[in-house]
């Protein structure tokens, strides 16, 4: 496992979400250390996307305190978010269908002003230069996501364990050194888990740091280097992954039995 330095790059403190009369998020509070890979794990209807949605500026908190290296989160919108650092996929995976790929991965590139290459349209001078840049950097990340071959594909036509790999290359682009996968390893079978786990820690491996919900006990174990457990929105436990998957209690909870 790698071993990141000791403080973390984003601290969850108290936070809180209700949905009228259900509170989905109760006094919620976990660090994320850089460099590792943190498990998100918990029941069905744990409060885990909740969480996940938080983080991101898809919802607002009722209280609490959500902190990117110091930095507030909470109180600003997805794109002030993503522009700090933090982006995400989604379990429904929302790519541009009737973009290609190659352009899917573009809107991620951002310009160093931190602008999508699409805005420089809007300016004169220097335009093909950052064009230019932009689309190598896509083409890096293609490359690194073993996706060069489908760049001039449709994302709607490429297979579901492209199109998860696609999801990631999007965000990687952006160069955010912290990213959220939603399930990425949800619907897929054995043969494609083979390609996407290895990606998962080669993201790491690669400087990002990544917060992961995921149901498949097994790949928690694999994949993450700390797990924190969620049940009816508070954290129950944190800690390595064999301590938290082998807890006889915390199984009784995950499972039902």
């Amino acid at each position: 496992m790698t071993a990141g330095p000791a403080g973390p790059i984003m601290a969850l403190e108290g936070v809180a979400r209700a949905f009228g009369g259900i509170r989905a998020v109760e006094d919620c509070s976990f660090d994320v250390r850089p460099g590792l890979i943190t498990g998100l794990i918990g029941p069905n209807g744990a409060g885990k996307t909740t969480v996940f949605n938080l983080i991101t500026g898809f919802l607002s908190a009722d209280q609490g305190s959500i902190r990117l290296q110091g930095r507030e989160l909470l109180g600003l919108a997805p794109h002030e978010v993503e522009r700090l650092g933090v982006v995400r996929t989604f379990q429904h995976l929302r790519l541009w269908g009737k973009m290609t790929v190659l352009e899917n991965v573009l809107l991620g590139c951002a310009t160093p002003a931190g602008e999508s290459v699409f805005s420089l349209f809007l300016r004169a001078g220097a335009v093909r230069a950052e064009e230019a840049r932009a689309r190598e950097r896509a083409m890096e990340v293609l490359n690194f996501f073993g996706l060069t071959g489908h760049a001039g594909d449709f994302a709607e036509d490429l297979a579901y364990p492209e199109q998860k790999l696609l999801s990631m290359a999007r965000i990687f682009a952006t160069d955010a050194p912290v990213m959220l996968l939603d399930e990425p390893t949800s619907g897929l079978d054995g043969e494609s888990l083979q390609r996407i786990v290895p990606m998962v820690r080669r993201l790491v491996d690669h400087g990002k740091t990544v917060l992961l919900i995921e149901h498949n006990m097994e790949l928690i174990s694999e994949l993450s280097d700390q797990v924190v457990f969620l049940h009816q929105g508070r954290v129950l436990a944190a800690g390595a992954p064999a301590e938290i998957t082998r807890d006889p209690a915390l199984t009784e909870i995950y499972f039902g039995v």
